[in-house]
C-alpha cells in the first residue's frame, strides 16, 4: 500500500505546486453571481466569506497520531499529501479570485488560509510543496488589478510533523479593498477556549480577526472567525460548548461598535449554542433574514473535491449583521453562494475540481 501511494503521490504533488502565477485570470465562462458589483448607490457595504481549504482531510491524519500504533501515521500523512495535489490550491485561487473581482466585497474573511511547507527527500521520497495561500490570494488579486490589503491575520494551529519535514500553520485573514475602505483600527487574536492537544504534535488552537474601518463616512467594524471544528472522539456537547465561548468572546470583544459584519467558518448549525449566543445579542443571521425558506446549506465537498454534484448537509458558514439595517433590527440587502453549482468547477491535475470545500458566502447589506 505504501509503495502505491508513492508512486501516486509524485505527479500529483508536482501538478498541485505547479506555477503559482498563471498568465493572469480565468479566460472560461464565469458563473453568474447574484451580487455582481451593484454601483455603490445601491449598496451600503458587501463582504465575503472564504473558507480556502487546506486541500486535504487533516482529521485523518490527527486520528492515526491518536491511535497507539505507530504504523498508521506515515501512511495517513502520504494520502493526505496526495490529496493536497488533486485539489490543487493554485488552481483554485484563481476561481475564488474571480469571484472577488465578480463581486468587489469591501471585505473579504478567510479561514484555513495555510502555510505549507514538505520536504520528504531525507526520506528518500521526491516530495516537495511550498505553498503560502495568502500571498497567492493577494498575487491572485493583484494581478487582476485588485488592491486588497491585509487588515489582520490570526496564527491559530502550528503543527511540525516528521523532526520538522511536515510542517502547516494555519491563519484567519481580512482583506479590505484599499481603494474604499479605511481601517483605523485591526487586530487579530486566538480565542482564550480552545480544544487544545488532540495527539502529539497537534493542538487545536482557532482565532479571529477584525477590523475597524470608515467606508463613505461611515464607520463599520468586520471581523472574521473560524470557529472549533467537530472532531471524532469528542466528549458529547463538548465542541458546542466551546464553539459557544469563543463567540461570546468575539461578543464581548465588539460591544462598543456600532455597526458590526461578522463572516466566517462557525461550524454550527442554527439553533446551536453558538447560533443562540449570535442573535440573542442583536446579531442577525443574513441567510435566514434575506433568503427566508431557503436552506443555504454550505459545507461540506468531498476531501478530494472530485464530487459532480454539492450533496451538502450542514450550514456552518456565516454572515452576521448588527446595528445594519432599519431601527427595528430588520436587515435589507441580498445574500448568495458561490462554489456550489457545476458552473462553479475548475479544472483540476486528476478531476474537475471546486474552488473549495465550503461555498463561500457574499452579501450586500444596507
Amino acid at each position: 500500500m505504501r509503495r502505491f501511494l508513492l508512486t501516486a503521490l509524485v505527479p500529483a504533488t508536482i501538478l498541485g505546486c505547479a506555477d503559482r502565477n498563471p498568465a493572469g485570470p480565468s479566460s472560461s465562462s464565469a458563473p453568474e453571481l447574484a451580487i455582481n458589483s451593484p454601483p455603490a448607490s445601491a449598496r451600503d457595504i458587501t463582504v465575503m466569506s472564504q473558507n480556502l481549504y487546506v486541500g486535504a482531510d487533516v482529521d485523518l491524519v490527527i486520528r492515526a497520531l491518536g491511535t497507539p500504533g505507530p504504523d498508521d501515521d506515515f501512511p495517513a500523512l502520504l494520502f493526505a499529501i496526495e490529496t493536497l495535489g488533486k485539489t490543487a490550491f493554485p488552481a483554485r485561487v484563481e476561481a475564488i479570485a474571480d469571484a472577488i473581482a465578480r463581486a468587489r466585497p469591501h471585505a473579504v474573511g478567510l479561514q484555513e488560509v495555510s502555510e505549507i511547507n514538505i520536504d520528504l527527500r531525507p526520506l528518500g521520497v521526491p516530495v516537495v510543496v511550498s505553498q503560502d495561500f495568502l500571498a497567492m490570494v493577494q498575487d491572485a488579486l493583484a494581478r487582476r488589478g485588485l488592491n486588497y490589503t491585509v487588515a489582520a491575520t490570526s496564527t491559530n494551529i502550528n503543527v511540525s510533523l516528521v523532526s520538522g519535514l511536515v510542517r502547516l500553520t494555519d491563519h484567519d485573514a481580512l482583506l479590505v479593498d484599499a481603494d474604499r475602505v479605511t481601517v483605523s483600527a485591526a487586530s487579530g487574536q486566538n480565542f482564550a477556549v480552545n480544544l487544545g492537544p488532540v495527539a502529539p504534535g497537534i493542538s487545536l488552537i482557532r482565532g479571529w480577526v477584525w477590523a475597524r474601518t470608515t467606508i463613505g463616512g461611515t464607520s463599520y467594524t468586520f471581523a472574521s472567525a473560524h470557529t472549533e471544528a467537530n472532531l471524532a472522539g469528542a466528549p458529547p456537547g463538548l465542541l458546542e460548548q466551546i464553539r459557544a465561548a469563543q463567540v461570546g468572546e468575539i461578543v464581548a470583544t465588539l460591544a462598543s461598535s456600532e455597526r458590526v459584519v461578522l463572516i466566517g467558518d462557525l461550524n454550527d448549525q442554527p439553533g446551536s449554542p453558538m447560533h443562540d449566543v449570535l442573535t440573542s445579542s442583536g446579531y442577525t443571521d443574513a441567510w435566514a433574514a434575506l433568503r427566508p425558506g431557503a436552506q443555504g446549506l454550505t459545507c461540506c465537498h468531498a476531501a478530494d473535491l472530485s464530487d459532480a454534484v454539492a450533496d451538502f448537509n450542514q450550514r456552518i458558514d456565516y454572515i452576521f449583521a448588527r446595528g445594519l439595517g432599519s431601527g427595528d433590527g430588520k436587515l435589507f440587502g441580498q445574500v448568495d453562494r458561490f462554489g456550489d453549482v457545476p458552473a462553479d468547477q475548475l479544472a483540476g491535475p486528476v478531476s474537475r475540481i471546486w474552488p473549495s470545500d465550503h461555498v463561500g458566502l457574499l452579501a450586500s447589506l444596507r
